[in-house]
């Protein structure tokens, strides 16, 4: 099936699972007909394709849930219910699935008594529609952990119908977990998220939402240039910066720019407010550091984390100077990730090379993949090799 049919497709889950479950059906097994009903649709529309594909997708997956009350109780309950179920049936024959609906299925899979790994694979299964092979193969684990992990997470959810209000923000941060797990292959998560995104967008005017599709979008912006040919990562002041995505950048500023005019500041918005900043700049040398350092402060006042101050101390070193990064350095767990990595480029801009090479060597040690690594350590090889040089200082 072309892929943007196939996109197409997984847009109509949402509202599917909303048909099922205003009939009667607990989300679990909602969700599971649903499934059903994908593979035999991406079996038989290619060369059939129905005239109506969402009504194709409810009158399938219904009969698969039909199927499976037949197939689960006694003969002497099977009737019972299966014919309260058709009373069902009857009765929302002419229900629409609206915004709302889909929304209330964003809010469930990023319930607070699930763990966020389980909030992210049910939020791809049930709102993003993809199979449980499918999100297998994006996060590389075996189809068998991942569908362990899709039956617990409904099975934490067992009985709990679409009538609470939900969490805006426990949503928005699975959807940002989701785009920052950046695999890429057949189902590529980052844009998944955006895709996801995007959609949430439509339905709610909330202002973070806008934020984080336009953190998003700005970052994705600068995918192109992160690795080189050999697949070696490549840092932010590094980067080929005329490979960035123009529209994409273009894009996520007007979106922002809207967002902040409504005056309803989140950590979404300012974290977005940074990445325009970076993607402003020609070169690394005409960064606004200075109006870096602001939006970190604004969004300590939103969300105060040892992270975000690892990541202020990098900017007040490049806007005041590295013994002043340093000096903001100090005051933080050494135990951080990154924390090595952003001493060194700090002690590396304040002279001290020998010292830096050390650390970055030790950050590499503590790095979180195989790609970092293996740049930490050709940052620390670079800063030995340059303190070899005649005439550098040694």
């Amino acid at each position: 099936m072309d892929p943007l049919a196939e996109a197409g497709m997984r847009d109509l889950v949402p509202a599917v699972i909303g048909i099922l479950v205003s009939r009667g059906a607990d989300f679990a097994a909602a969700e599971d007909a649903v499934q059903d009903a994908l593979v035999e649709a991406l079996q038989t529309w290619p060369a059939d394709p129905p005239r109506d594909r969402r009504g194709w997708l409810v009158t399938v997956a219904w009969r698969k849930f039909l199927d499976s009350v037949r197939a689960e109780d006694s003969r002497s309950r099977r009737e019972e219910r299966v014919a309260a179920y058709e009373t069902a049936e009857d009765d929302a024959a002419g229900h629409v699935a609206t915004a709302d609906d889909t929304l209330e299925l964003y809010f469930l899979c990023a319930h607070p008594d699930l763990s966020p790994s389980s909030a992210v694979a049910l939020t791809l299964r049930a709102v993003g529609g993809l199979t449980t092979k499918q999100i297998a193969e994006a996060y590389m684990v075996p189809e068998a952990t991942m569908g362990q992990r899709i039956s617990r997470a409904k099975r934490t959810l067992a009985g709990r119908r679409l009538n609470r209000p939900g969490d805006l923000r426990s949503v928005l941060a699975t959807l940002y977990l989701v785009f920052n797990e950046g695999h890429s292959g057949d189902i590529d998560l980052v844009a998944e998220a955006i895709r996801l995104t995007r959609r949430l967008r439509t339905m709610t005017a909330d202002a973070e939402v806008s934020g984080l599709l336009a953190l998003m979008l700005l970052h994705h912006a600068r995918r192109a240039s992160r690795f080189d040919e050999d697949d070696r990562l490549i840092a932010l002041a590094d980067q080929d910066r005329t490979r960035w995505d123009t529209s994409l950048i273009a894009e996520g500023v007007g979106i922002l720019q809207a967002a902040l005019a409504r005056d309803e500041l989140g950590e979404y918005q300012a974290q977005a407010a940074i990445a325009a900043l970076h993607a402003d700049a020609r070169g690394v040398e005409d960064t606004d550091w200075v109006q870096i350092v602001e939006w970190y402060d604004e969004l300590l006042g939103l969300k105060d984390t040892a992270v975000i101050r690892l990541n202020r101390a990098v900017a007040v070193g490049e806007a005041d100077g590295a013994a002043a990064g340093l000096a903001e350095l100090r005051s933080l767990d050494d135990s951080l990730p990154r924390y090595f990595a952003v001493e060194a480029h700090l002690r590396e801009r304040a002279g001290e090379t020998e010292r830096a090479a050390a650390l970055y060597a030790r950050a590499a040690e503590r790095a979180g993949s195989l790609a970092e690594r293996d740049h930490l350590n050709r940052q620390a090889a670079r800063v030995r090799a340059a303190r070899r040089r005649p005439g550098e200082r040694g």
